[in-house]
């Protein structure tokens, strides 16, 4: 038995690879499956690793392909590439294997959207849906053919159909016929060797021209293959002859078919066998609820949360175990059944899975190394054939480990030293810890001696760890400790149980005063460790709360600064509907003073007085549009102090929204001011307030008079008016401003765009144009301009 046998099987796993093999779906995935070895090159065991979490994360997403129907046929490949006629049960699992790899091409065709490193599996399998086809259009079942496997098979058994019509028309005939039924043994056709013959008495079968080709058991009864039917049988004959010949054609067919892809299907098999495996790395994944670990080269293991993937998961006890990071060596001590073995066990196995590409059942995060070797010696190794002890077995065990151990080893060994004198053993278990531990191995070690717990106590680079066990119940907890040197508990555990308190007494007098002094400090040890434990659930418990208190507060700040917005946009939206109400009367008698204008062109006084009126309208609107939309300089100015108290009167800014006000009461007690900003009054903090001489306010067109807002101007507001969309009123509204800032601006021509559609805002807009006094003349674009859907406008 090889070391990685031996160890693989003292660490159990073969019976992972046996839970593994269970998820595969052919043969020889089965097979890989039960030989999975660990990969120690790094490089190469992240690719086995990857390929395990891509098909994980396509099952979590997809579900998993089906491998039913894979199915080892190189060997009838090989044969019909050598020229042989394959039979129809080889021919029906070349065409099963066929469908399945069609099927695996399918399913990725299906998720394509989703990269992943099986690409190159996938992109391997060729289907070959013609040869699919041929065989099972042609082969039924084993030993079957369709009448549709050929033409001519389909001919000759039409005509052998036929021919059997014609031989049982004539033997019904003769049946019931007056002068041959009374020969008869019984009135009912049926075949021997193949051919159609009739039951005839034995005294009778002179009476009956034809051939004999059987006689009842009895002799009673003879079956004659009458004259008249002779031909016709011998035809049907002849024709199954031509019916096997053909049968044989097609299958020498389909086997030189087979032969010439038999590459190309050998190629997409090994493929299929390659991801039905990685399918059940995954999916054995998911039936441990396991993550991937994080790899490394430099020995360093961090297993969180970790369970041995053997025990039932509902009760296996997590464990958080580490190595090689702070110490290559771990002593982990305490009482019997306590979980120290399935602790090393847990490191072992754990690491060899996820060198094998195997998903491990621990939290994520959790860091393993390869190694070159991994050793063990664990379990009971004494052999009377061999005429070796426990101890000889193990010391054997350990003289192989000794020679193979270096950097790149992780070494494991269930009761170091046991099984001699208890001071030898220790001696020597110190000894094999040093030894090992300057060949540089990573080392995990369980034993019972308490010189063991000092030498890790004091040894850098080696670190104690222990099971814990809960007196109180007589029962482990299967808790692993690390930096935590354990006790045997063998007095406190047989006080418990009822041992005479003189014995407990006698025992405890008995006991080494070093060994006394060494058990308090571990008593007080494990005294603090407790006691800190509770207090880090007590800080943990009370973090979390403040974290949630944290959340929900952050939680319900949004909530009211979203409130705040909702509330501040419903405000500004009911604004702009005044606004817009105000606007619009205000247009209304900008047009009746228009007309007003146009009726009294000779009156000069009506005319001035139109235009100071619309002066003074526009110039209220532009108030309008600035008290509901102010774009304000927001102070960024953080150090800014008040260079007095602000007093009623003053002109300030509210920092904070850099809106304009006007200070209303001197600060109270509080320092609270109330100041009024447009119709808005309220109290600020003072400390929020910058002194200003007048308000610093600007509309969206800074240091400018803000102009009544246009809407869907141009890319040049100047000489292009963009009205598509808007309706006729509101078009000739918009088109009345654009002419009169044109005409204040000295513009002497610009174009309308008012788009094609139905027609009606170019027929308005013409209208218009035509009744205006500012028009010179108006003209449709053309090609070039925009044709149809602009207007050129020339003003006087």
């Amino acid at each position: 038995m090889t070391d990685f046998e031996k160890t693989a099987k003292s660490l159990e796993y073969d019976k992972v690879l046996a839970k593994l093999a269970e998820f595969t779906g052919c043969e020889d995935a089965r097979l890989d499956a039960l030989a999975l070895k660990p990969e120690s090159n790094l490089a190469l065991a992240n690719a086995l690793l990857k390929q395990t979490v891509d098909a994980h994360m396509l099952l979590a997403r997809f579900g998993g392909p089906s491998f039913g129907g894979l199915k080892n046929v190189n060997n009838a490949l090989s044969r019909a590439a050598a020229g042989s006629v394959l039979n129809t049960r080889e021919l029906l699992d070349i065409g099963e294997v066929l469908r399945v790899i069609r099927s695996l091409n399918q399913w990725r065709a299906n998720n394509e959207g989703v990269e992943c490193g099986l690409d190159s599996l996938f992109n391997a399998l060729v289907p070959n849906k013609f040869l699919e086809t041929a065989i099972f259009s042609a082969i039924t079942a084993e030993n079957e053919f369709s009448d549709n496997a050929s033409p001519a098979l389909a001919d000759i058994r039409r005509k052998i159909r036929i021919q059997e019509s014609n031989v049982r028309e004539k033997l019904d005939k003769l049946t019931r016929s007056a002068s041959y039924s009374k020969y008869l043994q019984e009135g009912i056709v049926t075949q021997r060797n193949g051919r159609y013959v009739v039951p005839v008495k034995a005294e009778h079968r002179a009476n009956v021209p034809g051939l004999v080709h059987d006689t009842s058991s009895s002799g009673a009864t003879v079956f004659i293959e009458p004259m008249a039917v002779v031909e016709a049988n011998n035809e049907i004959r002849v024709l199954e002859s031509k019916e096997k010949e053909e049968i044989e054609r097609i299958l020498y067919e389909l086997s030189v078919s087979c032969g010439e892809f038999s590459d190309s299907i050998k190629n997409s098999y090994k493929c299929a066998v390659e991801l039905n495996l990685i399918f059940a790395k995954a999916q054995f994944a998911y039936s441990m609820k396991a993550s991937p670990a994080v790899l490394n080269d430099k020995g360093i293991i961090d297993l969180r949360s970790a369970r041995h993937p053997l025990l039932d998961p509902r009760k296996a006890v997590p464990v958080d175990i580490n190595l090689g990071r702070d110490f290559d060596t771990l002593v982990i001590t305490g009482p019997n059944t306590g979980g120290k073995t399935v602790s090393i066990k847990t490191i072992g196995l754990l690491t060899m899975m996820a060198m094998s590409g195997l998903m491990i059942p621990a939290a994520d995060r959790s860091e393993i190394s390869v190694f070159d070797e991994i050793l063990a010696d664990i379990g009971d190794e004494q052999s009377i054939e061999q005429s070796l002890s426990t101890f000889s077995a193990h010391m054997t065990n350990i003289v192989d480990i000794l020679g193979i151990a270096n950097d790149r080893t992780l070494v494991l060994i269930d009761e170091l030293g046991a099984g001699t004198d208890p001071v030898e053993g220790a001696a020597l278990a110190m000894a094999i810890l040093e030894q090992l531990h300057a060949q540089g191995a990573k080392i995990a070690a369980t034993t019972h001696y308490a010189e063991l717990k000092a030498y890790a106590l004091e040894t850098p680079g080696v670190e104690n760890g222990c099971c814990e066990f809960d007196v109180a119940t007589l029962r482990p907890t299967y808790r692993l400790l690390i930096g935590v040197p354990g006790k045997s508990n063998a007095l406190s555990i047989s006080e418990r149980l009822g041992l005479n308190s003189s014995v407990i007494e006698r025992a405890r007098e008995l006991v080494s005063s070093g060994n006394k002094e060494f058990e308090n400090v571990v008593d007080k040890l494990e005294l603090t460790r407790k006691k800190m434990e509770d207090e880090y659930e007590t800080v943990k418990a009370l973090s979390e709360t403040a974290q949630k208190e944290k959340d929900v507060a952050e939680q319900q700040r949004k909530e009211i600064a979203e409130l705040r917005e909702r509330e501040m946009e419903k405000a500004k939206s009911q604004a702009l509907k005044i606004v817009e109400q105000a606007k619009r009367e205000a247009y209304a008698l900008m047009h009746e003073l228009e007309k007003l204008k146009k009726e009294q062109a000779q009156a000069k006084d009506a005319s001035e007085l139109a235009k100071k009126a619309k002066l003074t309208i526009r110039r209220g609107m532009e108030s309008i549009d600035s008290a509901i939309d102010p774009v304000m300089e927001i102070d960024d100015d953080e150090d800014y102090v008040l260079p007095r108290h602000v007093v009623p009167g003053d002109n300030v800014i509210i920092r904070d929204i850099g809106r304009s006000a006007k200070v209303i009461s001197a600060a109270d007690k509080k320092g609270n001011v109330e100041v009024l900003a447009g119709s808005l009054r309220t109290r600020v903090k003072e400390d929020n307030l910058k002194l200003i001489d007048a308000p610093v306010q600007k509309s969206k067109e800074a240091k400018k008079p803000m102009a009544p807002r246009e809407s869907k101007i141009g890319t040049a507001p100047d000489t292009r008016l963009d009205v598509r969309g808007m309706t006729v009123d509101d078009c000739l509204l918009e088109l009345d401003r654009f002419i009169d800032r044109s005409m204040r601006a000295g513009l002497s021509e610009f174009t309308i765009v008012h788009g094609k559609g139905t027609g009606a805002l170019r027929s308005a807009v013409t209208r218009y144009l035509k009744s205006s006094p500012y028009v010179k003349t108006s003209r449709l674009g053309v090609y070039g301009e925009g044709e149809d859907g602009v207007t050129i406008v020339t003003l006087k």
